[in-house]
């Protein structure tokens, strides 16, 4: 079978990029199609692979300011030739599930969300990336075309797979169509549990607005509770500036150091609404407890009183009142753990192999034109 793997772009290591990892693992051979390619900011990940991008990767600042280029990218991510291809695996958030194949070719999707920006707040999206004036005011103009485009490529998938039952009833919303969930994977085996965590409070993620960092740094700053915040991002200098001295910026960590943090903090900080949390499915990996917003993903995942506490509201007022329950509330590690492997990393790979053989079978035998008999 010729497969071929699509990705949005490759600018940034996330949780998407763990998935077209899993991907890469499972179909070495596949080469890997994407809008923009980033070598430095992948840290070497993908770098021994074919990789094939779109006209955009010659655009100046194309790489770094992706973000100023949607009204390009449907254009670019349809010039992709995939007619030598049995199956397409794409994984996407925005633009790679819009790709052009033949009806022999069977397209699957993972899909991390519908376009954000397209089908939320835009005005928000603007806002939380930090875009200039002149741009914040083009970017209406630009959404209902996009909105119509995102709508019409949907329609172009044989099959979406969704990462959570949050993400595949927005796809039913938005685009109406039925999708199957795997959860995305976890290295669980890269985390343990400690005997003895310390007093500090943890927070793991990209410093971005929608994150809420900032109620976090609000209600720790007046709790004078200890909080760590690993990640880096365009909001590292505003948070800074409001932090006081129990909250500390620990930057960009190592892989090999990033779990010793996990394990060791006393509980782990999510205050956004998230398609998917890796970061929180890593704390519980960690045999950690939450302190979470109910809000998105996490709601499917998270046992009230055993597994951490929930707040309703996103706000440093209810933080703290849900940082001062989680403080009464004793919490079996072994338990938490547990709860984590479901995720793991080869169950995830098991798992879309599995479904990946029977779709393409299943499409196989459909497409099969019935011989005729002579007479």
């Amino acid at each position: 079978m010729k497969i071929a793997l699509v990705h949005d772009y490759l600018v940034q290591y996330g949780g998407a990029e763990r998935v077209l990892e899993a991907f890469t693992e499972l179909f070495p051979y596949a080469p890997i199609y994407t809008l923009l390619y980033d070598k430095e900011a992948m840290r070497g990940a993908f770098e021994e692979k074919r990789v094939y991008t779109s006209f955009l990767q010659k655009l100046p600042f194309s790489r770094k300011r992706h973000r100023l280029f949607p009204p390009l990218m449907p254009l670019a991510i349809e010039q992709f030739d995939f007619s030598k291809y049995d199956i397409v695996l794409s994984d996407s958030s925005s633009y790679a599930k819009g790709i052009i194949t033949r009806p022999e070719t069977l397209h699957i999707c993972y899909m991390h969300t519908p376009m954000r920006y397209a089908w939320d707040d835009c005005q928000k999206y603007t806002q939380d990336f930090g875009f200039p004036q002149l741009v914040k005011r083009l970017v209406p103009f630009f959404m209902s075309p996009i909105r119509l485009w995102d709508k019409a490529s949907a329609d172009r998938v044989d099959q979406f797979l969704a990462n959570s039952q949050f993400v595949a009833k927005r796809i039913r919303k938005y685009y109406r169509k039925e999708a199957y969930v795997i959860h995305p994977p976890v290295n669980v085996d890269r985390f343990s549990i400690s005997a003895t965590p310390e007093k500090y409070f943890l927070m793991v993620g990209r410093l971005i607005a929608y994150k809420r960092h900032d109620i976090a740094i609000q209600a720790f700053n007046r709790l004078k509770l200890p909080l760590k915040i690993i990640g880096r991002g365009p909001e590292l200098e505003r948070l800074k500036k409001m932090a006081g001295p129990t909250i500390e910026f620990l930057g960009r960590v190592s892989e090999e150091a990033l779990p010793k943090y996990y394990r060791e903090c006393q509980g782990f900080i999510f205050p956004q609404e998230e398609d998917f949390g890796i970061v929180a499915i890593e704390a519980l990996a960690s045999g950690r407890p939450l302190i979470a917003y109910r809000g998105g993903d996490i709601v499917e995942h998270l046992e009230e009183g055993k597994l951490g506490v929930f707040f309703d509201e996103q706000t440093p007022e209810a933080i703290m009142r849900a940082v001062e329950h989680f403080r009464e509330t004793d919490y079996d590690a072994a338990y938490i753990r547990s709860k984590a492997i479901p995720f793991d990393k080869e169950r995830f790979k098991a798992t879309i192999k599995n479904y990946v053989e029977k779709a393409l079978a299943a499409h196989l035998e459909k497409c099969r034109v019935p011989e005729v008999n002579a007479t």
